[in-house]
C-alpha cells in the first residue's frame, strides 16, 4: 500500500468515527477519492497543485459527467485535502477556488404549432369539456402558470377588453391580452358556467362539485384531454405555457414583450426560449439570407 492509498484509508476511517457518516456517504467519498487516484496516476496526492484538479475536472467533463457528478467529486476531493492539511504540513488546499462547469438548464419542452392546434381544435362535447376547453386556451392564449389559472376569479376577466389581469408570484398582478378563439372559449363558458358553480363563488373555473378547480384537477383534465387527441406524448398545464412563449418569440422577436406577459421578473428567465427557437431563426436565415443560398 503506497501513502496515497494510506492517507485516504485514514481519512475514511476518520469519517466513520469522528464524523459518524452513514456506509452510503462512505461509499460515496471512496468512490469519488479513488477517481481522484486513477486522474492523477503516479503522482502523490499531497503534490497535485490547482490547476492539476482543474485539469482534472475538465478531463471528467470530456468524458460525459455531468455537471453534478463533477461538483459532488470535487466536494469530496475538497474535504479530503482539508482533513490533509489539518493533519499534516500541506501548504494549500489543491481544490480552493476550483469549480465545478456551469450546469446545463434543460430547455423547457413545447409543442409546435401543429400539435396546439390538434389539441385546441376538438370541441367540446359537454359542460365539463366546455370549461376545460375555455381553460386550455386561456393558458395557451395568455401564458399563464398553473396557479394562476386555478386561481383566477371571474372579476379578473375583462372579455370587452379582451384582457386578463392575474396575480403571479410575489403578489404580482399583471394583465395579458386575450386571444379571440380563448375569448370564444370564455364566452362560452361562462354563459354555462352557473350550472356547476355554487351561488356566490367568486372562482372562475370550478369542478362538478361546484367550488374552484384544483391545479392537479386541471393537470390530469389537460392529460386525458392530450391522451385522446392523439398526441403521443403527456402534455402539463407549464408545456403549453413555454409553447405560448416561444410561439410568440418566433412570431414577433419581442424579448421584452414575452418577459411582461410571462410575469418574469428578469429578462434572463425569458431568454432561455431564445434558444429553442434556434432551428427556426437557423431556417428563416437560410431561406433569407443572400450569402446562406447555394447558387447552381
Amino acid at each position: 500500500m503506497d501513502q496515497r492509498d494510506a492517507s485516504v484509508i485514514l481519512f475514511l476511517a476518520a469519517l466513520a468515527h469522528e464524523k459518524r457518516a452513514s456506509v452510503h456517504t462512505l461509499a460515496a467519498y471512496g468512490s469519488d477519492l479513488k477517481t481522484l487516484q486513477q486522474l492523477a496516476m503516479a503522482e502523490p496526492l499531497a503534490a497535485l497543485k490547482p490547476s492539476d484538479i482543474r485539469r482534472f475536472a475538465m478531463q471528467l467533463n470530456s468524458r460525459g459527467q455531468s455537471a453534478r457528478s463533477i461538483a459532488r467529486k470535487l466536494s469530496a476531493w475538497r474535504s479530503f485535502y482539508r482533513w490533509l492539511g489539518g493533519n499534516s504540513r500541506l501548504p494549500q488546499n489543491p481544490c480552493q477556488g476550483v469549480h465545478p462547469p456551469k450546469r446545463r438548464k434543460d430547455l423547457p419542452k413545447v409543442l409546435s404549432i401543429g400539435q396546439v392546434g390538434a389539441l385546441l381544435d376538438k370541441p367540446a362535447d359537454d359542460l365539463l369539456e366546455l370549461r376545460d376547453k375555455a381553460m386550455f386556451e386561456l393558458f395557451y392564449s395568455s401564458g399563464l402558470r398553473l396557479a394562476e389559472l386555478a386561481s383566477l376569479d371571474c372579476g379578473g376577466m375583462q372579455l370587452a377588453e379582451k384582457e386578463v389581469t392575474v396575480t403571479g408570484k410575489r403578489e404580482k398582478t399583471r394583465t395579458v391580452p386575450l386571444g379571440a378563439k380563448a375569448h370564444a372559449a370564455l364566452e362560452a363558458w361562462l354563459a354555462e358556467r352557473h350550472v356547476l358553480a355554487h351561488a356566490g363563488e367568486p372562482a372562475l373555473f370550478v369542478s362538478r362539485r361546484g367550488s374552484r378547480i384544483t391545479p392537479r384537477a386541471i393537470e390530469l383534465r389537460l392529460g386525458r384531454w392530450a391522451q385522446r387527441q392523439g398526441l403521443g406524448q403527456h402534455v402539463h398545464p407549464h408545456m403549453l405555457r413555454h409553447s405560448f412563449a416561444s410561439h410568440l418569440l418566433q412570431s414577433s422577436g419581442d424579448l421584452r414583450a414575452v418577459q411582461e406577459m410571462l410575469g418574469h421578473a428578469s429578462i434572463s428567465t425569458t431568454q432561455v426560449y431564445t434558444h429553442l427557437d434556434y432551428q427556426h431563426l437557423a431556417k428563416v436565415y437560410d431561406a433569407a439570407h443572400p450569402r446562406a443560398k447555394t447558387r447552381s
